[in-house]
């Protein structure tokens, strides 16, 4: 993931900004980390340079 989507990725649940936590990067991208909602109280896993923003699963 590119540092600078940073700017424009928030909550795909309530749209709030997300933190980074970056595990590990490379010159050009962050490999692995967590993009953190802190309204929603969720992590969102950077795996393999890609942002997985798919919202948790509702529990029933």
């Amino acid at each position: 993931m590119k540092k600078d989507l940073l700017n424009i990725l928030v909550c795909p649940v309530c749209k709030g900004k997300l933190t980074l936590t970056i595990a590990k990067e490379n010159e050009k991208e962050i490999v692995s980390g967590n993009l953190y909602c802190s309204k929603c109280k969720v992590n969102y896993p950077i795996e393999d340079t890609i942002p997985k923003l798919l919202p948790p699963e509702k529990k029933a």
